[in-house]
Order: structure tokens, then C-alpha cells, then sequence
């Protein structure tokens, strides 16, 4: 039988660039999460009995909403709902299986990399029939029925098990409870030369994976120690805990430290990685080097043929704003075209739907391709395994090569954490007002060549979008990018971006940071975000 529970708005149930996200005691509320999940099925398109898509990173909480949410679908006219075992499927892993079994969209319950537990984070997340995050359009209309909703509706029925693999039916729908791994495990073999990497592997290629306690665990365990050979304990904390041990499931120098360490030390393996809360993010170090996300991204675009799946090229490369340019090289050496878009996988999605791009990756750790809509933490990770396999070669020496032929970008972030919103807000105010007066001065020893608000021109369907962040870029490569990152769930966080350019006859192999010290300065001087907001050092760099 359907219920209709009435219900009134709540405010601030805006979807992100990665849909909703609150504290769990927000989610918890009565009707928050059901208002939220209702203004979404009111507004998907979707034909009379269409499949949904339902799974999520594990984390607390999570088990409480897919039965609540499936409940629903189960009175809005859905006839399918595939459900990940345990609650379990990793962001990638869900857009594979929505293209796959033909659904008309998911629901991704996940805060990615925001921690997990009662008091922390929680959040949802659209994906529609192409795999990839709602867009903009889609993520409007859903706001705006959060504003006018007045009821949401559910059948009675008891808790699915979500344990047990199987159909079981709820109301008139089918639900299927399926194994979260097996389709992407199989579409990763399609992909990569899981043969030629099982020979490395026996020859003795080693490597350590960290799963943060998170969603990749299950995935890891399989692909990386049961299909391609790695010894058992090669993938560390790969339980997936509803608080994800208590630990930070972000795979930076910050949170993956132990990892970092392992790497660094006399006894380090050949390969060292970590993946996120939901999947989607990637860290990758080598034996005494770790790669920023960024190179990783240029690397593995100008590698990519190496492995079966890519072995016909790629079509276009695709960043966010913010990522480095040594992607840019790579695809002016391929003869593709480079496209420069807005944070938010979203915005790659008409480029790899249009057939424009093949590989796209974010400076936050995210890299991803063609292959499903949404970026891919165990995706970069195996193609890298590809390549080392393909070459022979370590980290070091693919990035040392990497760089004597197309330059070195230097390049870090520095996150600000928790910042009071009005203070960040000034931040970004204040620069904004000098940018049209910044070209031609000088800032240290470095001159403004171009100071803009970056807008964005989708080529695809000519959408534009504005105010994607602040760009102040000197002469001879260097440049800052400032903006306010909407993935957090209190305050505000400031990211600043420091990228500097070396040429191939330049400095190489010189520190990082003072590489970028210069910019750390000019950043200072432009943004004064340590006046306005009272914080004299970045919480994280990475």
C-alpha cells in the first residue's frame, strides 16, 4: 500500500557540485532526507516502470536511507531497483552498472571524501542515465521542488536484506541485490592487459594499496590480490567501517600518511596507492616520489595507448580549471584538443558523451575516461599498473622521462578548512575587484600577464557558466587560481593553487616548494588571506 506522508520545505537542500551533503544529524531530521529523495523522483525523467540504481560508500547512515529510499521508489512508479550488497557500491561502480542494466538514473550515498560516523558527514547524490551527476538543469528543478514540496510517498514493506544477493519484491517493484564488484571488476578486465600485469606482478613487481576503510576495499581485494596476483595484505584497511576507522578517507599527503612513509622508506614497494570515501579519487606515489594528480593526469594521457582499451588513442583530454597544463602538452604533442572546464565531473560528461574527450581528470585527485561518467580511483590506479607493467620502468623514471620531454609543471594546493564563510567570502571579493587592474603589474618578481573570473562555454550545448574561480596567470607559465570549494559541510574552504612552469632546458628536479615559494608570496600580497580570515598556514597541501 502507498502512503503520502505530508511534509513542508526545509531550507538549504541546494545539491553541491556533488549533490547534498550535511552533517548525519541534519540527514536524521524527520522528512530531510525523504523531502530530498521525493523532489528528486519528482523531477527525473524516466519512462513508467524504469530501472533505479541504489548504493553507497558504506557509511553510517547509509543503511537507514537506501531502505527509506527504496520504499519510495517502490510507490513512485519505479519497477527495478538494483541495490549494491551491504549498501555497497563505489561512485564509478555505479555509473558502470546505470549504463550497463539500462537504469534511468542512481542514487549515490556518499560524502566522498568527508569523514564518516554519527557526528560526521553524510550526503546524496543524482546520477542520471548516462552514469554521470545530474547537471545543472537537473540539480535546479530538484532545488526547486525542495521549495514547494508538500508530501513524499512510500509503501509499507519490511527492511530489504541487503546482505544476501537476490530478488525480493516491494510493492510492485523488483528489488535485486546484487554483487557491488562483479560488473566493474569485468569491465576493468576489458580495459587493461590483466595478463601482462600478472607477469609483472610474478616477475616481482610489488605494491602497497591503502582503501582508507572505505568503499574500494571489497574491489581491491579482488581485482588487485585475487585476479592480478598481489600478495594478500597488499591492500591495507580494506574493511569498509561505517566511520572509516576514524580516520579522514581523503587520499592526500595529509590523511594517507602512513602510506607516504611506507613509500618513502628503505623498503618500499614499487607502487604505492590510496582511493577515497566513495571510490572516485586516486593517490599515486612511487618508490621514493609521489606524482601530484595533475601529472598523474598528463602522465597517463600520454601512456594511455599502452593498455588494450586505449590502444586506438584518445579522441581530446579533458581538466578542470584549476588542474595543472601539463595535460594541455600532452594533447598538443598527440595532435587532440585540450578543454579547460569549470570543478565538477558533470562538466566532462557532454565531452565524453559527444565523443570529444577520452580521459579527464581533476587536480583533487580525480582521473577517469570514457569508460563510465564519473572520475575513477581504481581506474587510474590500474592504468598505471598497465604502464609500469608495458615499460618495465618505475614511477620514478616514467616521470623523469615524462618531464625531460614536455616540461615540468610544479604545482600544489593549499586548502583553508573551515573558514568562516563572510571571511572567505572576503577573500574572494577582494580580488575579484582588482582583477581588471592586475595585467602588467608586478607582484615580487613576477608580472601579471592575465587576470580573470573564469567562465565556461560548454561546446557541446553552449551552457555558459560563470564565477568559477579567480585566475591571476604571469609571464612565462606561472599562475595563481583561487575559489571556494562547495564540498564541505561547515564553513567555507578556500582552495589556492600554485602552479609554476619549467621548461624542458629548465630546473627539472628542484624542490617543490621552493619552487613555488615565490607565488606562495605574490598570493599573500594579491588575496591576503591571512589578514582576512586570521589563518597563516593551509590546514592541507597537497
Amino acid at each position: 500500500m502507498i502512503r503520502s506522508h505530508a511534509t513542508t520545505p526545509i531550507e538549504g537542500q541546494k545539491p553541491g557540485t556533488s549533490g547534498l551533503r550535511k552533517k548525519v544529524r541534519v540527514f536524521a531530521q524527520p522528512n530531510y532526507a525523504e523531502n530530498f529523495i521525493q523532489s528528486v523522483f519528482d523531477v527525473a525523467e524516466r519512462a513508467p516502470g524504469a530501472a533505479l540504481v541504489i548504493g553507497g560508500d558504506g557509511r553510517y547512515h547509509n543503511r537507514t536511507v537506501i531502505q527509506q529510499a527504496i520504499r519510495m521508489a517502490a510507490a513512485n512508479g519505479y519497477g527495478r531497483v538494483l541495490a549494491g550488497q551491504g549498501g555497497i557500491l563505489s561512485t564509478p561502480a555505479a555509473s558502470h552498472v546505470i549504463r550497463k542494466h539500462g537504469a534511468s538514473g542512481g542514487l549515490i550515498l556518499s560524502a566522498s571524501h568527508n569523514p564518516g560516523g554519527p557526528d560526521e558527514d553524510f550526503g546524496i547524490k543524482y546520477n542520471v542515465a548516462n552514469g554521470g551527476p545530474a547537471p545543472e538543469g537537473v540539480t535546479d528543478a530538484i532545488y526547486a521542488r525542495t521549495q514547494t514540496i508538500d508530501r513524499w510517498l512510500a509503501v509499507e514493506a519490511s527492511d530489504v536484506d541487503l546482505d544476501t544477493p537476490g530478488t525480493t519484491q516491494v510493492g510492485d517493484m523488483a528489488v535485486e541485490v546484487i554483487d557491488p564488484v562483479a560488473d566493474y571488476a569485468a569491465l576493468m578486465e576489458k580495459l587493461f592487459d590483466f595478463d601482462g600485469i600478472r607477469r609483472a606482478v610474478a616477475g616481482g613487481l610489488t605494491m602497497a594499496f591503502d582503501a582508507m576503510h572505505a568503499v574500494t576495499g571489497p574491489y581491491a581485494h579482488e581485482i588487485l590480490e585475487n585476479r592480478l596476483g598481489f600478495a594478500p595484505g597488499t591492500v591495507r584497511n580494506g574493511t569498509p567501517l561505517e566511520d572509516f576507522g576514524g580516520h579522514h578517507p581523503d587520499p592526500n599527503l595529509v590523511h594517507a600518511k602512513a602510506l607516504h612513509e611506507t613509500m618513502m622508506g628503505p623498503d618500499a614497494p614499487d607502487f604505492g596507492a590510496a582511493s577515497d570515501g566513495d571510490g572516485d579519487r586516486n593517490l599515486i606515489i612511487g618508490k621514493g616520489i609521489f606524482v601530484t594528480p595533475s601529472d598523474s593526469l598528463a602522465m597517463l594521457a600520454a601512456n594511455a595507448h599502452l593498455a588494450p582499451g586505449y590502444a586506438g588513442g584518445l579522441k581530446g583530454i579533458a581538466r578542470s580549471m584549476p588542474t595543472s597544463a601539463a595535460a594541455d602538452r600532452v594533447a598538443e604533442a598527440l595532435g587532440i584538443p585540450a578543454f579547460e572546464t569549470p570543478t565538477g565531473w558533470k562538466f566532462f560528461g557532454n565531452l565524453l558523451d559527444a565523443g570529444m574527450a577520452t580521459i579527464c581528470g581533476e587536480e583533487s585527485a580525480g582521473t577517469g575516461s570514457d569508460h563510465v561518467r564519473e572520475k575513477d580511483g581504481l581506474w587510474a590506479v590500474l592504468l598505471w599498473l598497465n604502464v609500469l607493467a608495458a615499460t618495465g620502468k618505475s614511477v620514478r623514471t616514467i616521470a623523469h622521462e615524462h618531464w625531460q620531454r614536455f616540461g615540468r609543471n610544479y604545482y600544489a594546493r593549499h586548502d583553508y578548512e573551515g573558514v568562516d564563510a563572510e571571511a572567505a567570502q572576503a577573500v574572494m571579493d577582494g580580488l575579484s575587484e582588482r582583477l581588471a587592474a592586475l595585467p602588467g603589474t608586478r607582484v615580487g618578481d613576477l608580472t601579471v600577464g592575465r587576470a580573470e573570473n573564469f567562465a565556461y562555454t560548454d561546446p557541446v550545448d553552449g551552457s555558459i557558466s560563470r564565477n568559477q574561480g579567480l585566475i591571476v596567470a604571469f609571464e612565462r607559465g606561472s599562475r595563481l587560481v583561487l575559489r571556494l570549494s562547495g564540498t564541505g559541510t561547515e564553513g567555507a574552504t578556500i582552495r589556492l593553487y600554485l602552479e609554476r612552469f619549467e621548461p624542458t632546458d629548465g630546473n627539472l628536479a628542484g624542490d617543490t616548494t621552493t619552487m613555488l615559494s615565490d607565488l606562495v608570496s605574490a598570493a599573500e600580497e594579491l588575496a591576503h588571506i591571512a589578514a582576512l580570515t586570521g589563518r597563516t598556514a593551509p590546514d592541507v597541501v597537497t
